[in-house]
């Protein structure tokens, strides 16, 4: 069924690569005119060329640009927060400085991009918000991923709030809880771990596979998409059965 998003107007974080930017591309595929952001504003150029409307150099991190964003778009129906870094390590491998970046990109990157396009979607009459939280943090525990797992806990409880705060004005916020996608960061995580890596990291996938970008995007198009009308505050998780 194509057409899923006609008429809707989306805003992408994280656009460049991996889920945000698979995300972007999906939208468009939909029929949304999607504005697609990226601090990487180079490699949002193709995009233009798989239907995406506009692309523009984005920092979540800083507050003024982001507010600067939303007056630029206007109102949009639909917000995908894709930002996000992983930190390797246990506790006794983060500094404050891990911790304070980690919370800055994964999770207050979320509050800046909220605050701003929140109150356009509310005097519209609503819109959906989607969040891509984790599988780790959120539902499990995994090794070496303290400060991760921390920051995408917060989001979930981020989307639960804003669910909960705004479901009488039209306001349905969800997040996606993805287990191990192929992304160019995941690639580089494996690679850094050595000629075993890739491997590691499908051992310990149950489907026997990695999951695709591709895969979360259509999750993201559902929940953007008036199909999921009835569907908010929820973590919903595509990981391949990593948490069963």
């Amino acid at each position: 069924m194509a057409g899923r998003l006609q008429g809707k107007r989306a805003f992408v974080t994280a656009a460049a690569a991996g889920i945000g930017r698979a995300c972007a591309i999906a939208f468009a595929r939909e029929g949304a005119y999607v504005f697609a952001s990226d601090i990487d504003e180079g490699s949002l150029i193709d995009l233009k060329k798989a239907g995406v409307a506009e692309t523009f150099k984005l920092d979540v991190l800083n507050t003024d640009s982001v507010n600067e964003a939303a007056k630029r778009t206007g109102k949009v129906d639909v917000l995908l927060n894709a930002a996000g870094f992983v930190h390797h390590g246990t506790v006794l491998e983060c500094s404050d400085k891990d911790w304070d970046f980690s919370f800055d990109l994964n999770v207050k990157s979320m509050h800046r991009t909220i605050k701003a396009f929140l109150p356009a979607m509310v005097a519209s009459g609503g819109g959906s918000i989607v969040n891509i939280a984790s599988a780790a943090g959120v539902l499990k525990a995994a090794p070496n991923r303290y400060v991760y797992a921390a920051t995408k806990a917060a989001v979930a409880a981020l989307t639960r709030a804003v669910a909960v705060d705004f479901i009488a004005k039209g306001i349905r916020c969800n997040c996606i809880c993805p287990g191990t996608i192929e992304t160019p960061s995941m690639l580089g995580r494996a690679a850094a771990q050595g000629p075993d890596g890739m491997k590691n990291f499908v051992a310990r996938q149950p489907l026997g596979r990695l999951g695709t970008a591709d895969e979360i995007a259509s999750l993201a198009v559902y929940l953007a998409s008036d199909e999921s009308s009835f569907t908010t505050g929820g973590a919903h998780v595509a990981d391949g059965g990593w948490t069963l």
